[in-house]
């Protein structure tokens, strides 16, 4: 009997972010027959637990900071000698890079999570990336990631594969089956979701400027999320005297809110490569996305499933917000454009040939 593939994921912890996303969605569906896929965590927690099948082995090893996880990992590492190390995280990608020479059995991968030099700001992080080139493959999400690694970064062009983020559609169905308009969604206005973490990246004092043009009309901005900014955002919305903004926190199922929106919108300053712009076209959601690097003109099929524009013109944003919200959108084009292009079907055929392929090498 053939040996199978033995793959570890290394990940912070599986909450509910787009890298944990993927890194489930891959280990849950790789096959069996050639792939035993373990994921380890720097501590075991996060809503996507629940979603890992029984037979992904979860390897805890109980460390707060990422700069202290290093030793266990590595530890880990020799212990149990796989054949292929997946890394998918940025910062740990980073650190990881130094030690791989230590391990000339063990294929390493690193997922790059965002397009680095917009992301990475302390200069001890950025001096890891210079070892880059140690990983035997590097996976970008989007051409904007993959260039600033080779033209910012000195990494290797052969070094890198670019692969798409996958959408579960399945997955989403299956949280929309017998699902309701959420209440907050009112009658006679139109309502508009965003989502994402609370901070400086995702560009929501942005979107709360743009909608302070569009506070006397009938248009609610519901806003799911948390983080560290959460706040000051409140305090910005009282500022700006904005009564059509709703604050929902995270979500358990936050694609009920973007099946029944009027309007998804991205308002980010980056991004890697944005799950929840996927999802929302899965959704059958019509989008308009902020022209920012992570990949979004790779998503965006311009009046089919969504537009792009410059959120820092406050002004003319609005104006696009009145006049998509003046359409109507075919719903079923918007989910075949998602999914003829991102299915995990597709993807995940991709990163099998990576890590079959890397085998050979």
């Amino acid at each position: 009997m053939k040996k199978k593939i033995s793959v570890i994921f290394i990940l912070p912890d599986l909450e509910t972010g787009g890298a944990e996303r993927i890194v489930t969605t891959i280990a849950n569906h790789l096959s069996r027959d050639k792939f035993e896929p373990k994921i380890l965590l720097l501590r075991k927690e996060g809503g996507y637990l629940k979603l890992l099948k029984d037979d992904v082995e979860i390897i805890d090893i109980k460390t707060e900071r990422i700069r202290h996880s290093l030793k266990p990992i590595l530890k880990e590492i020799y212990r149990r000698k796989p054949d292929i190390v997946f890394s998918g995280f940025g910062e740990v990608n980073a650190y990881m890079s130094l030690f791989i020479k230590l391990f000339p059995q063990v294929k390493f991968i690193a997922r790059e999570t965002n397009v680095v030099s917009q992301h990475v700001t302390k200069k001890e992080i950025k001096f890891f990336y210079s070892f880059y080139n140690n990983y035997h493959q590097i996976i970008a999400q989007s051409d904007d990631m993959m260039n600033d690694l080779i033209n910012n970064f000195k990494v290797s062009r052969s070094k890198i594969i670019k692969i798409n983020n996958p959408v579960d559609c399945d997955f989403i169905n299956e949280k929309l089956l017998n699902s309701n308009k959420p209440e907050s969604f009112r009658y006679n206005y139109k309502n508009v979701v965003a989502i994402g973490n609370l901070s400086a990246r995702k560009g929501f004092d942005n979107l709360l400027k743009v909608f302070s043009r569009l506070k006397n009309e009938n248009i609610i901005l519901h806003i799911l999320g948390d983080g560290k900014d959460r706040e000051i955002l409140h305090q910005m919305k009282d500022f700006l005297g904005l009564k059509n903004i709703v604050f929902h926190g995270r979500q358990e199922n936050p694609y009920q809110f973007l099946k029944y929106a009027d309007l998804f919108i991205l308002s980010s300053r980056y991004e890697g490569f944005p799950n929840v712009l996927l999802e929302a076209g899965a959704c059958g959601t019509y989008s308009l996305a902020n022209n920012c690097p992570g990949g979004i003109n790779e998503i965006i099929q311009n009046d089919i499933n969504g537009e792009i524009g410059n959120i820092d013109n406050h002004e003319d944003f609005a104006q696009k917000i009145r006049l998509i919200l003046q359409q109507n959108y075919d719903k079923e084009w918007i989910i075949n454009s998602i999914k003829s292009r991102f299915s995990k079907e597709i993807i995940l055929d991709n990163y099998e040939k990576v890590l079959l392929d890397l085998m050979t090498k």
